[in-house]
């Protein structure tokens, strides 16, 4: 009978409750009101940045850890309503993060060809390249981003650079896949032959 007692307490489930393990939240979660300018910049939260902002307004071209500043955030995330405020407050579109990526570069990155048109009316560097030699245009390419690539090239961007890797633009499309990029990028060098010197 004993035996059968300790199997009984062997077998009585040792499951423990979160409070039991002390795994009760301490801390609300974050809320708009504890995320960075960057955060919120990405997540198209005006309201709050503008707030941010109106307390103090060197946050508006301020550095994150990795170097990047508010509009960055916005760029890659696509938020073309926060890139639009942001660039109306006076964010700098030329700034370039600690390893050289650019709010172009990361917009031409994530396919965002609405942003990509506006930064380019902002007179940024076209061909500014980052730590591994990627561009706006070769970002574009790898994505397959082919309203970006129009974008790009209808405003001069060269298709002659080349990443560390080795790749042009025109490599790199072919190298992927990109039909319809590559085709682009074909019919832009032909127009370039046709045109007068």
């Amino acid at each position: 009978m004993e035996n059968r007692h300790e199997e009984s307490a062997l077998n009585h489930s040792t499951t423990l409750t979160n409070k039991q393990r002390g795994n009760e939240a301490t801390v609300r979660p974050a809320t708009l009101d504890v995320l960075s300018i960057h955060q919120l910049s990405a997540q198209g939260e005006i309201s709050q940045v503008e707030t941010h902002l109106a307390k103090d307004s060197f946050l508006l071209n301020n550095h994150d850890e990795r170097g990047f500043t508010p509009l960055m955030w916005a760029a890659a995330f696509g938020e073309i309503a926060m890139v639009e405020f942001l660039l109306q407050k006076g964010a700098d579109p030329k700034t370039l993060a600690w390893e050289r990526e650019s709010a172009l570069s990361l917009a031409s990155a994530g396919g965002f060809a609405d942003i990509v048109n506006i930064l380019l009316k902002h007179d940024v560097d076209i061909d500014s390249y980052d730590w591994n030699g990627g561009t706006p245009l070769l970002y574009a390419v790898r994505g397959n981003h082919l309203k970006c690539v129009e974008a790009l090239l209808r405003c001069g961007a060269d298709i002659t650079f080349e990443a560390d890797s080795g790749y042009s633009p025109i490599a790199l499309a072919v190298a992927l896949g990109h039909k319809k990029v590559q085709k682009l990028l074909e019919d832009h060098i032909l127009k370039l032959f046709r045109e007068p010197v």
